[in-house]
């Protein structure tokens, strides 16, 4: 066995998690299982998600808030003409994306609360430093250095979360992290609304003190989550031996312990790269991102284009983004409630449709007609979003694939923050037709990925359900347990 499929094999949770001689879980399982895992996923949740929650706000907050420092006057203290700020937007994604498979390789082999929180000191630390810029060109070789320290945050809290949850009970979950998104747009306007008020103190600008406050509050946080984040469910100090061993069981029901893969060899490593579920996954999620991250970036400058000034423009984000996280948690509960993804999906790319499709015909139109597209357009995307990334963990199984389902997914998805960055012309304004019909084309992009995945998984279901994969149980038992949902035993998830 070669020394990357022994430290694969260590690093089995479920290998590793205590055992216990508990009659409630060992012969009264059943009986014990109601009130007892309700109790388990209640800790689980006040352990997980408060933290995560409030790392990926930071996270969102330290890569927007340049948007909201834009119509600060960085844009002419800066010189950013021409396409200048696009770049500046783009060229976080570039490090941001190379670096995000490599990081869940590495935060496999590590404690995540000390790997996650070491990424959010550091790009605090490249946040504050943004606010002491005197040229374009340090601006962009910043943003840089902001996606490389924030590439592994995303894909790390997606693959250590759904070692704690059943497939089912990870969407609520998934979107409750995603909410972070519209925290930090709305917390990032109302936080740039007081601030625009700093300008002239320290003899620095008002734009310069967003990224200064935000940058630091990041650290800070950092320092203080690297006690609090959990760890892999073997590692962690705060589920006892009997708690431990009740998760593992749970999973265990959930996927089954045959759907497992826990170690990365040449041929787990080919099923991998084969899934057809890992890559239109990826693609549906690179083509809905382009709304939600385009809007992100440039919500307070079409705002602005509106006809308000811009404290105005600031202060307006915050009701959009509190829009779209109502529509991001109704969808959640109703998709978990239902088991069901992608009609939900497609119901929030319609939703988006209308909006964009009221944006593109705005001329003559009143400025609340314009704002109430602008409602539509996040309000669909932003559900939908997180129901992508949590469809595709649904219909993965084993340690790494879902390891690398999730880095995949998020690094080709955010080929859309590059598409979205990118869009929005400066020369186009007030009516950004090139950025609201790419967004729109990208959305339906991803609406066929979405058909694509349920034909070919209802599809595979059906054989799984006749008997039409059982000859993979005549493969030898080493074998068969390394995988993952490739196993007769799992059905998918639509």
């Amino acid at each position: 066995m070669s020394a990357e499929s022994k430290s694969a094999e260590s690093s089995n949770w479920a290998a590793h998690a205590p055992k216990t001689d508990d009659q409630s879980l060992d012969q009264g399982h059943e009986e014990a299982a109601p009130s007892t895992e309700r109790k388990l996923l209640l800790k689980l949740d006040l352990l997980i998600c408060p933290v995560f929650l409030v790392i990926y706000v930071m996270a969102f907050l330290d890569r927007i808030n340049i948007s909201n420092a834009r119509i600060q006057g960085m844009a002419e203290d800066l010189e950013l003409t021409g396409h200048r700020f696009n770049v500046a937007l783009f060229i976080f994604y570039i490090s941001y994306i190379l670096l995000e498979l490599p990081s869940n390789m590495i935060i496999k082999r590590m404690r995540p609360s000390l790997y996650l929180t070491g990424l959010m000191f550091l790009w605090g630390i490249v946040s504050m430093c943004m606010g002491f810029v005197n040229s374009y060109s340090a601006l962009v070789g910043l943003r840089f250095l902001l996606g490389v320290f924030e590439a592994g945050v995303l894909p790390g809290i997606i693959y250590v979360t759904s070692m704690y949850y059943k497939r089912h009970e990870y969407q609520k979950r998934m979107s409750l992290f995603f909410c972070s998104t519209v925290i930090a747009g709305a917390f990032g306007g109302l936080l740039a609304y007081g601030i625009a008020g700093m300008g002239g103190a320290a003899g620095l600008a008002a734009w310069r003190w967003i990224f200064i406050i935000e940058g630091a509050a990041t650290s800070f946080l950092a320092i203080l989550f690297s006690f609090l984040a959990v760890d892999w469910p073997h590692q962690t100090k705060y589920l006892n031996a009997k708690e431990k061993e009740l998760l593992r069981r749970r999973m265990a029901l959930d996927i089954g312990d045959a759907c497992r893969m826990d170690r990365l060899d040449k041929a787990s490593l080919k099923l991998i790269m084969q899934d057809y579920k890992i890559w239109l996954g990826a693609f549906l999620y690179m083509g809905v991102s382009v709304a939600g991250l385009s809007g992100a970036f440039f919500l307070p400058s079409i705002l602005l284009e509106f006809g308000w000034t811009a404290r105005e423009a600031q202060v307006r984000t915050i009701p959009v983004y509190v829009f779209a996280g109502g529509m991001m948690l109704i969808g959640a509960w109703l998709s978990d409630r239902t088991k069901h993804r992608s009609g939900f999906i497609l119901s929030g790319a319609v939703i988006t449709t209308i909006g964009y499709a009221m944006l593109l015909s705005q001329e003559g139109r009143s400025r609340d007609y314009k704002f109430g597209a602008v409602f539509l357009v996040f309000g669909g995307a932003y559900m939908i979003t997180p129901i992508c990334l949590g469809w595709l963990q649904n219909n993965l199984s084993g340690q790494w694939k879902r390891a690398f389902g999730a880095s995949i997914q998020v690094m080709i998805g955010n080929v859309g923050g590059i598409i979205g960055g990118n869009i929005f012309l400066i020369e186009e304004r007030p009516l950004y037709r090139t950025g609201y019909g790419v967004a729109l084309g990208c959305m339906w992009l991803g609406v066929v990925c979405v058909v694509a995945m349920v034909v070919l998984m209802r599809r595979e279901n059906k054989k799984r359900d006749a008997g039409l994969r059982d000859y993979i149980l005549e493969l030898p038992e080493e074998q068969q347990n390394n995988i993952g949902d490739k196993h007769p035993s799992f059905r998918f998830t639509l």
